[in-house]
């Protein structure tokens, strides 16, 4: 901030013949977007590589390449950022595809899905946020908040799609659709951690699901 300060066009008087400059608003020079946006990539970076528990302020700065101040402005804590950063994900979720059938749907949300859980970068990250959780109630809630509502409006979206074209039945469970179609996916990469599908494994995948998704 430049508070206090002075510059030549402050200090120039009604007796110089010109006017004074006008400061910009001290606030928009303090939030920059740019600024929060090379903390927030910081924030993945520190998480991936020494975790939570390790992650500090002070890292978080020298990566995102700014003061320590910059990011209490922002954050109160790590543990603030984090929740916001994690709420942040739950916002932007999935992209809803629309290939014109409920198996295209499942088939096409799944690669997505498979190729951001195996990033090396989600990893490292999702398993270490989940070990917070279950120490920290509020990771507890945000990570809950973000996987739900993330996955909860593309599974929306795919069954009203589906309803729609006459694949599955008006009164189908939204929530159990959502455990269909979630679970299996997420089992495979983040708790057994398989570096790689088999074969043909997404599309046999969205082929059963799809299946029972009809079942409902």
């Amino acid at each position: 901030m430049l508070v206090g300060m002075t510059t030549n066009a402050d200090s120039t008087g009604p007796g110089t013949g010109t006017a004074p400059r006008r400061r910009p608003p001290a606030g928009a020079a303090v939030l920059r977007e740019d600024v929060t946006e090379a903390i927030r990539s910081a924030v993945f970076g520190e998480l991936a590589a020494v975790g939570y528990a390790r992650m500090s302020i002070e890292g978080i700065a020298r990566r995102a390449g700014v003061g320590k101040t910059a990011v209490y402005r922002r954050w109160r804590s790590k543990l603030h950022l984090v929740l916001d950063l994690v709420s942040a994900v739950a916002v932007q979720g999935l992209p809803a595809p629309d290939t014109g059938t409920l198996e295209g749907d499942l088939r096409l949300l799944y690669e997505v899905a498979s190729r951001a859980l195996r990033h090396p970068v989600a990893g490292q990250i999702i398993p270490d946020l989940q070990a917070e959780a279950a120490r920290n109630p509020d990771i507890a809630e945000a990570m809950q908040k973000a996987l739900r509502e993330g996955q909860q409006g593309v599974a929306s979206g795919i069954v009203a799609a589906a309803v729609a074209r006459g694949e599955i039945r008006e009164d189908a469970d939204e929530d159990l659709a959502l455990d269909l179609m979630s679970g299996p996916l997420y089992w495979r990469t983040v708790v057994v951690r398989d570096p790689e599908p088999p074969e043909n494994h997404l599309a046999g995948l969205a082929r059963a699901t799809a299946a029972a998704l009809r079942a409902l």
